[in-house]
């Protein structure tokens, strides 16, 4: 039998492939663990918060800090009602609303009414938010399918641990966020405001990216409290706003503690308005970059794959112990605890 001149350098290049798994292993368990105790260590700049503490805020700029900020379409915003029976909601605000003859809500829609006229999400209107007269929800989703910000909605019982989570992702990737507790109290806004707008499919799926991170350390979260992304679509839907979320500091609800910015401790911010003057925007190109890596990521992970392995056949058998029930919010999920190894 003839044998293979090269077997041998075949077999070095073999072990030194071997070598470098195991290097790459050791070297991503590192990369873990000093991330863990940077995380450990992790606040809001200390130093640009006590800076914008030095100063006091007129209402003016206020207003003004809190329009640069939460930013959507300025051509309409929504406004919170209730009734005597305890029912509540948002409609879009119009200067028509209930006129006589003009508005033939409920048997016309707004986004069909020929007789609309939307108010503009200006000053005015935030100057009534903050100060109680109204509470204003915002439409993130502009017209052209961009937004400057990202919103991710927590809101059950467990909100904290996964809120937790999420902040780690965030940290660990130097991404600027403001955490807010809900009006209700029972969940939390995660916010990330870009410094120039993007497309929304860009953005969410840098939060289903942060949601997979957050996922990906914290494997023993069900994530139950992950409700949904803001924008909640990709485009705008045809004569549709898309989804509303409510802007923060609602008077009445801060009076109890609620709708206010808090700490990786969920204890408030003892001055809210210095803690939005310090917040960094996401630089775009730091998202993009981002999500590169995630792409090279996917792209490794098929790589990695033996040649032989690529055309092999993919198992069909049936999987004994799978869940009965799955649930879908933007991304399919499952109950953790107690799924076969295969899933």
């Amino acid at each position: 039998m003839e044998i293979n001149p090269n077997s041998r350098e075949l077999e070095k290049i073999d072990e030194r492939l071997l070598e470098l798994e195991q290097e790459k292993t050791d070297l991503l368990s590192q990369k873990e663990q000093l991330l863990d105790i940077a995380f450990s260590y992790t606040t809001i700049d200390n130093n640009s918060t006590q800076k914008a503490d030095n100063y006091k805020l007129s209402t003016d700029q206020k207003v003004d800090l809190f329009a640069q900020l939460f930013q959507g379409r300025k051509d309409i915003y929504a406004t919170r009602w209730e009734n005597k029976q305890g029912r509540n909601g948002y409609s879009v605000a119009c200067a028509n609303e209930w006129q006589p003859i003009i508005c033939t809500k409920p048997k016309v829609k707004c986004s069909d009414c020929r007789n609309r006229s939307f108010n503009p999400l200006d000053n005015t209107a935030i100057f009534d938010h903050l100060s109680g007269k109204k509470t204003i929800g915002l439409y993130p989703l502009l017209s052209n399918n961009e937004c400057c910000l990202l919103a991710v909605d927590f809101d059950k019982s467990d909100w904290q641990a996964d809120v937790t989570a999420f902040s780690e992702a965030c940290l660990r990737w130097n991404i600027p966020f403001a955490l807010e507790r809900s009006r209700s109290g029972n969940g939390a806004h995660i916010w990330i405001f870009f410094d120039k707008p993007v497309l929304a499919k860009d953005a969410r799926n840098f939060g289903f990216a942060l949601l997979d991170k957050a996922m990906e350390k914290h494997v023993g979260l069900s994530f139950d409290s992950y409700d949904r992304l803001f924008p909640n679509q990709d485009i705008l839907p045809d004569g549709g706003f898309g989804n509303l979320i409510a802007l923060p500091l609602q008077l009445v609800p801060r009076q109890s503690g609620n709708s206010v910015f808090i700490d990786l401790n969920f204890n408030a911010w003892p001055d809210q308005w210095a803690f939005l003057a310090s917040l960094n925007r996401l630089n775009v190109n730091q998202m993009h970059e981002c999500l590169e890596i995630v792409d090279r990521g996917k792209a490794i992970e098929e790589e990695e794959l033996k040649p032989w392995e690529k055309y092999l056949p993919r198992v069909k058998d049936k999987i004994s112990g799978c869940p009965k029930s799955l649930t879908y919010k933007n991304q399919l999920k499952m109950v953790y605890n107690h799924n076969p190894l295969k899933l």
